[in-house]
């Protein structure tokens, strides 16, 4: 379990560093995508899946 947080963490650095250099390459997306696969085996899993939830009902709620 530690051994995948720091993981989980130093991928979570990585995808700020490069969202915010304004490149988003292959090798970046990657990065990207092993970072969502590792957060979703985390305990934070549920917790981020109840905000998505709570957020796009609140968007479903919204009217124009």
């Amino acid at each position: 379990m530690a051994v995948s947080i720091s993981v989980v963490l130093l991928l979570l650095i990585l995808a700020v560093v490069f969202m915010r250099s304004g490149g988003l390459r292959t090798s970046h997306a990657i990065v990207c995508v092993l970072l969502g696969f590792l957060l979703a085996s985390t305990s934070v899993a549920p917790t981020i899946s109840h905000g998505l939830y709570a957020t796009a009902h609140l968007v479903s709620g919204v009217r124009p």
